[in-house]
């Protein structure tokens, strides 16, 4: 996907970034659209002290991909204010061989769930989006305005697609009907909740599964995949959480916003920090055969920075917050 065009060009903004005022969670009916997922389960934690109702359903009761279902369920739940943190995710692999999946599934749950917000009159929602729309080789860091200025990483090509209409269409209700609609986009996520698996999982938890089992089983080395070099910036879910709510309350506009610690490390340090709190004390082995996927992932946080948000968990504490949460459920997943 090669293109000059940035959303929205040729059609500025009337509106000042956080030019309304600042909205209130208070009292609000509050709707965590996939609760049941990493970011979503940290929203509803990070929610508990705003003194709002949380509002959840979960997909047996709702499948967001059905835009009947969605329309009468969100007309009768009423909420004020919606967090949309559902999305089919995945790491390289399961983006790379599932397209089809990661492109139908997300944009159906965004087109309707943002529609049906509309419609219902809902009077805040925050998007969340993924630092993949960017494009492989942007400029590090990378700014919210390098958005379609260049091809996009090809292993997550249509999950990129996918989450750059959802995008559009925040900006677009935003413009043709005066909805408060925000977009966040977020760096490379774990903590709690995470997804492990050596396959399906993204980069941390995938290492930390691998480099658990070397330790329980005394191998000499744990395989990497790649050859160690990308750099990639990491965000614990619930600074994430964190950042999301203080955007709901203080951010109004139709400018995408990046959320991440301004800081990267190589798959190959990150490897050895998941060692280091593991306990595992064999070597790395990597492996060229495997895709390296983007270069480098850094996302340039000045504008969320300015509004007085940064991250306050470093990535070994966080490193060490999942490792725990693993263990406690390792057990009765099959995963240990």
């Amino acid at each position: 996907m090669t293109t000059g065009v940035r959303i929205g060009e040729g059609k500025p903004s009337r509106e000042r970034p956080g030019a309304r005022p600042p909205y209130r969670l208070a009292g609000k009916r509050v709707w965590v659209a996939g609760h049941r997922g990493m970011v979503g389960a940290a929203l509803v934690r990070r929610l508990a002290g705003e003194g709002c109702e949380v509002v959840t359903i979960g997909r047996e009761r709702l499948d967001l991909r059905r835009q009947a279902a969605v329309e009468a369920w969100l007309a009768e739940a009423r909420p004020q204010a919606v967090f949309l943190a559902a999305a089919t995710v995945g790491g390289i692999v399961a983006n790379d061989t599932r397209p089809a999946e990661f492109l139908y599934d997300n944009l159906a749950i965004e087109l309707n769930v943002i529609d049906a917000a509309r419609r219902v009159g809902v009077e805040k929602l925050l998007y969340l989006g993924s630092s993949c729309i960017y494009p492989r080789l942007a400029p590090q860091p990378m700014a919210e305005d390098t958005l379609l200025t260049g091809p996009l990483e090809t292993t997550n090509e249509w999950y990129a697609i996918a989450k750059i209409a959802g995008i559009g269409l925040c900006q677009e209700y935003r413009r043709a009907f005066g909805c408060d609609f925000i977009s966040a986009m977020p760096t490379n996520l774990y903590g709690p909740g995470d997804t492990f698996d050596p396959v399906a999982s993204h980069v941390i938890p995938a290492l930390m599964l691998k480099t658990h089992r070397a330790k329980v089983e005394g191998a000499e080395a744990v395989s990497v995949w790649g050859t160690g070099r990308p750099r990639r910036e990491f965000l614990y879910v619930d600074d994430l959480a964190d950042a999301l709510v203080f955007l709901m309350t203080r951010y109004s506009s139709a400018e995408i916003i990046n959320v991440g610690t301004g800081l990267d490390l190589s798959i190959r340090e990150v490897a050895g920090l998941v060692a280091e709190v593991v306990g595992f004390k064999g070597g790395l082995r990597f492996d060229p055969t495997k895709p390296d996927g983007t270069p480098r992932k850094l996302l340039d946080v000045a504008r969320l920075s300015a509004l007085g948000w940064t991250a306050s968990t470093g990535l070994k504490e966080g490193l060490a917050e999942t490792y725990r949460w693993f263990l406690s459920h390792a057990a009765r997943e099959g995963l240990a």
